[in-house]
């Protein structure tokens, strides 16, 4: 059984175990020569014979992710079930697996869970019918090797939420004891509360962590003041209160030496440094190995492995007496960026673009480089407006300017106009200007005798509807009100009728609001004689 990562290194580190190259029997894949050794098309790293495991914190926290069983749980309380753990609180933790019981029916972990079939579940409180702030719930485990006085470690978790009810914002805290006898702490007392009201037990710290309906990964950094045998893990010492359940769960607790993360392959400097290079962290006893796409690169074996050749996924075996171990890939990635601008001038002007003086129409590129010497290419799409030449129609009402430029025509006819464009180019622009097809009647007879008999607004094709249409009398009383009606239908008028009875003789006062074909809504106002 391959042996925890760092404990592997350490070893090798403080005796100088000599070092045993992989795949040296004949007819056997050859894992650093960059060859296909056996022939079966695969080389080094890409061939199964030079299987690694990938170098990842081991952790000191037994059955980390609660995957070992001794019992598959069939209700709550049952942590005993997973290898390694105990309960650390005589509030006890809940023991989910796929296996038998997965968890209270309205509190069931978010799915997919981070890692395998198993979870933990646990309370800071218990509210409700009952107000229990001291009924804290701590999983607990004797360590498979202390934490050393002075040395950093980190423990790394997922801790997974429900709604904001049930999974308010908290704390979670790490504890931890001398000796693996003071597990479990409390006995007896369901609402004895947090560790560090037992003797021998510290808190090694806390981290505050929110979340809705998901998984989230925190982190917990501590050295230790002394030796550390066994940890519990839980809500912090605080005493809360809330109206019902709070619940967490907890998986892939991982607790390891600082340095147990930290080993992974970095950059140097930003990739389009002329200096740009990969490193990992160096130990003299340890055999390094660099890769480009699971092939090895010959020579390359110090931890530092100076200009990468070229885009690619990077690799680093280290082989130790007991085993070798691959880490993740980098993949390096030459970043490229690009922009895009537009550009118009006009006729005999000249555009400054890649050290040319650019005067015609087209796609051009150049190649710039970014404050990190990054390849930037640009291209520039140009347009190179001659003197343009436009036809505009268009129609007012009497007593209306039709505003050109400068200009303003008030008469029908056919119009010149030399303009500037918004970019300063010249532009000619020829206007047909007409009236609309409209006609107001001045006065109208509704007397019956079929001729006259209404008040409305008759119009050519350019004109689609009359929109609203209000008639006023002498001391400004509303006598009409027609909406959406049609041009030159006398039955769709204002027939001298106010509330069923005619009105006197006289003069009346109309507004209009009068939809043409171009879209558009023009008011118009006036007066109306009616006569009997």
């Amino acid at each position: 059984m391959t042996i925890r990562f760092l404990l592997w290194m350490a070893t090798a580190a403080a005796l100088q175990l000599p070092l045993t190259p992989l795949g040296t029997l004949a007819n056997e894949e050859i894992c650093d020569n960059g060859i296909d050794d056996d022939g079966d098309g695969l080389i080094d790293l890409n061939d199964p014979d030079c299987a690694c495991q990938e170098a990842t914190p081991i952790s000191l926290i037994p059955n980390p992710s609660f995957e070992a069983q001794d019992c598959c749980p069939n209700d709550r309380s049952q942590l005993h079930c997973a290898t390694g753990w105990r309960q650390a609180s005589e509030a006890t933790t809940d023991y989910l697996h796929t296996c038998g019981w997965a968890g209270w029916p309205h509190l069931r972990p978010p799915l997919p869970l981070p890692d395998g079939d198993a979870v933990v579940g646990f309370r800071n409180g218990r509210f409700g019918n009952i107000n229990q702030p001291g009924w804290k719930e701590y999983t607990g485990a004797c360590l498979l090797s202390p934490l050393k006085t002075g040395v950093t470690y980190r423990f790394q978790f997922h801790i997974g939420f429900l709604t904001t009810q049930i999974s308010p914002p908290t704390k979670v805290a790490l504890f931890g004891t001398t000796a693996c006898q003071n597990l479990p702490f409390g006995i007896g007392d369901a609402n004895f509360g947090c560790p560090t009201n037992a003797p021998g037990w510290q808190l090694l710290g806390e981290v505050e962590v929110s979340g809705f309906n998901e998984w989230k990964v925190y982190n917990i950094v501590v050295t230790p003041r002394e030796d550390m045998a066994a940890i519990a893990i839980g809500p912090d010492c605080v005493s809360i209160s809330a109206s019902g359940n709070i619940y967490y769960f907890f998986d892939n607790l991982i607790l390891a030496d600082q340095r147990a993360f930290d080993f992974r392959i970095s950059a140097t400097t930003q990739p389009c440094d002329p200096a740009f290079g990969l490193q990992v962290p160096a130990y003299d006893s340890l055999q390094y190995q660099w890769y480009k796409d699971g092939i090895a690169l010959v020579g390359e074996t110090r931890p530092r492995l100076e200009m990468p050749d070229g885009e690619g996924n990077y690799q680093v075996r280290i082989v130790s007496r007991e085993d070798c171990r691959v880490l993740r890939p980098y993949a390096h990635r030459i970043p490229v960026f690009y922009a895009q601008t537009n550009a118009t001038i006009c006729q005999d002007e000249q555009y400054f673009f890649n050290r040319r003086n650019l005067t015609e129409s087209g796609i051009y590129w150049d190649t710039l480089k970014t404050a990190l010497q990054c390849d930037s290419f640009v291209q520039l799409s140009l347009r190179v407006v001659g003197t343009q030449r436009d036809t505009v129609r268009a129609k007012i009402f009497t007593g209306d300017a039709y505003a050109m430029g400068r200009s303003r025509y008030s008469r029908p006819g056919a119009y010149d106009a030399a303009l500037t464009s918004s970019i300063g180019c010249d532009s000619l622009v020829h206007l047909d200007l007409q009236f609309y097809q409209v006609f107001f009647p001045n006065a109208f007879s509704p007397n019956n005798d079929g001729h006259n008999d209404s008040f409305t607004i008759f119009g050519g094709n350019d004109l689609t509807e009359i929109v609203s249409l209000q008639v006023f009398d002498r001391w400004g009383n509303l006598v009409f009100h027609g909406k959406n009606l049609p041009p030159n239908d006398p039955n769709a008028g204002w027939r001298g009728l106010y509330n069923g009875q005619p009105v006197p003789n006289g003069l009346y006062v109309y507004t209009t609001q009068l939809l043409m074909d171009d879209g558009k809504t023009h008011p118009f106002s006036g007066s109306v004689l009616l006569l009997r």
